[in-house]
């Protein structure tokens, strides 16, 4: 008599997250070696995880080392760890910290996402014109425009907030105006994404529903933070810490799988559930009850890297398109730092601040490769067309510690100021 599914099941999720984690700790110290934030080896792990396995036993490895209902619920720990982490990050959004002027939000964000939309729309012309059908496809064109415009105003929030907090600077003016902007623009580009989708699928009518349900969700946001910011709730905080902790798990990882539902981004359910929750001060029992929650989702983010790796990533591609990687790169790095200087620029801030906010804004990571498997899987990019924009995200996402740590260098040698000021405290 065979062994009963489940347990069997729970014992090869619970062996492969496990090597995932130990993988993962040992990509951290490499990249700690190479002076390279810890996200940026952890996104590498992911990449090579599916290639690594093909290289070593041929296509069919995969499946035997992770099964289909092993890879499932791997999806599901690293969605859920990925939730939890950006509790944390959400509620730093609201804590108090340095204040961040309204229009400085609404310019940078502004030339983070037009700018590189029409980046997107020129790469799109590009591939247009030139007609070569291993880049073209048979995608409608209105929807290779989206695709594009998408894949190249992206900003990775995850992997932002993880930079962000590996540097130290999450609450900092440029800290929380780089996150502020990251969570609109993917708000946006989500949005388009799924446009997008529906327009290669001649699924033009979900779109309203979608709508629809992003609306749900901003009138669910306010009213949880009324309910929470209510005295019993803050009593009920203190009186009950592990009680806190476990409701803010499961309301993080329930709005997160209720978005991905809908096929809307999970991470905007975990930040609004951040935002949510009170800001207490470092010592309040909701700022605790987050840090409990945001340190256990970090160590699982490694899964959901890794997970998205194997399914992006466990293909065979033709050649390599040097013009079309060439192209994506330029227009990619172009849009972000000229149109986030721009906007930053406009808004207040100063030159130093600007150059910082464009580099950081130039991270895309894993998302970036979400949006391009979606992409994929719709028949709107082709395996060509893709691997360059893979070349891209590589690209983008490796050069920001570099290029970020030399605008440091050189801002301590000009006239800003060497880290990104502190002193302003918002108004309560």
């Amino acid at each position: 008599m065979s062994l009963p599914h489940w347990p069997a099941l729970t014992g090869h999720v619970t062996l492969a997250v496990l090597v995932v984690l130990a993988g993962a700790r040992l990509a951290q110290l490499l990249a700690r070696r190479a002076r390279q934030p810890a996200v940026v080896a952890e996104i590498a792990l992911g990449m090579i995880a599916g290639p690594l396995l093909l290289r070593l036993g041929g296509a069919g490895t995969a499946d035997v080392l992770v099964p289909a209902d092993v890879h499932t619920w791997l999806d599901h720990v690293g969605h859920a760890g990925l939730a939890l982490f950006l509790v944390g990050v959400g509620h730093e959004l609201r804590s108090p910290s340095p204040a961040v002027r309204g229009r400085s939000i609404v310019t940078t964000t502004a030339g983070a996402l037009l700018v590189p939309l029409a980046c997107g729309g020129l790469l799109a012309l590009w591939v247009l014109a030139d007609d070569e059908p291993a880049l073209r496809g048979d995608a409608p064109a209105p929807a290779l425009f989206l695709l594009l415009a998408v894949g190249l105003s992206v900003t990775a929030v995850p992997v932002l907030a993880r930079i962000l907090v590996a540097r130290g600077v999450l609450d900092s003016v440029v800290g929380r105006l780089a996150m502020a902007s990251a969570v609109v623009i993917d708000a946006v580009a989500w949005i388009l994404l799924a446009v997008a989708v529906a327009l290669a699928s001649d699924g033009s009518k979900d779109v309203p529903l979608l709508i629809l349900v992003m609306s749900v969700a901003a009138a669910a946001f306010v009213a949880l933070r009324m309910a929470l910011g209510g005295g019993p709730a803050s009593r009920l905080a203190a009186a009950r810490p592990r009680a806190t902790v476990a409701g803010l798990a499961v309301l993080a990882a329930g709005a997160g799988a209720a978005l991905r539902h809908w096929e809307l981004p999970d991470i905007l359910g975990a930040l609004l559930i951040g935002v949510a929750v009170p800001a207490d001060g470092p010592d309040g029992a909701w700022s605790r009850a987050v840090r409990t929650v945001s340190g256990s989702g970090r160590t699982l983010v490694p899964v959901f890297f890794v997970t998205t790796g194997l399914t992006v990533f466990t293909r065979e591609f033709d050649g390599l398109p040097w013009a079309a990687m060439a192209m994506a790169v330029l227009l990619a790095v172009f849009g972000k730092l000229s149109g986030t200087y721009a906007g930053a620029r406009l808004g207040g801030e100063s030159h130093w601040d600007g150059l910082r906010l464009g580099v950081l804004l130039n991270t895309r990571g894993l998302t970036e490769l979400v949006v391009l498997q979606a992409g994929l899987s719709a028949g709107i990019v082709t395996a060509d067309l893709f691997l360059a924009l893979v070349v891209m995200t590589l690209v983008t996402t490796a050069m920001t510690g570099p290029v970020y740590a030399l605008v440091e260098a050189r801002a301590a040698r000009g006239s800003g100021p060497a880290v990104p000021r502190k002193k302003e405290m918002a108004p309560p």
